[in-house]
């Protein structure tokens, strides 16, 4: 079974930034070559509309078969907020929050973020969890995409 990845905006857009260009490539050649599928959101859409060109129609080179998409759900809304008034991040991350809350919901393999401040941060993710599992809800696997490449036997 291939590996769900949920991917935020951040990944897109770390396909044409020169600090995370690499590993991104890799991840997308993972995706190229059916080791996994994108878990995509409405909301990535959403985040989409404001970037760069070449960002927005990135995702278009692929066929739908890649991807898995989500929708928003007032589920996802309320276990978003939960977050916040948790105060696992601030109120200003009401967005990502609600990236992970359908990572968590859809119950992916692992949610890839290059968003360091509020998602792939050790602190944060063991706040997310722990919400999670007061909520009975399972943990939630987030990385970098670095940490999703395969670098081969070497």
């Amino acid at each position: 079974m291939k590996q769900r990845i949920y991917i935020d905006t951040s990944v897109v857009g770390g396909y044409f930034d020169e600090e995370f260009k690499e590993a991104t490539t890799k991840l997308f050649e993972r995706l190229d070559n059916n080791e996994i599928i994108f878990v995509v959101s409405d909301l990535l859409d959403l985040e989409l509309i404001n970037a760069p060109q070449e960002v927005r129609e990135h995702l278009l080179k692929y066929s739908s078969d890649k991807f898995q998409r989500v929708d928003l759900t007032e589920e996802a809304i309320k276990l978003a907020d939960k977050y916040i008034h948790e105060k696992v991040v601030g109120k200003t991350s009401l967005e990502d929050c609600r990236h992970i809350a359908l990572a968590t919901i859809h119950k992916v393999d692992v949610l890839a973020s290059w968003n360091f401040k509020h998602i792939v941060n050790l602190d944060r993710i063991k706040g997310y969890n722990s919400v999670n599992l007061r909520l009975g809800y399972s943990m939630i696997e987030i990385r970098s995409p670095k940490d999703l490449v395969n670098y081969g036997n070497d």
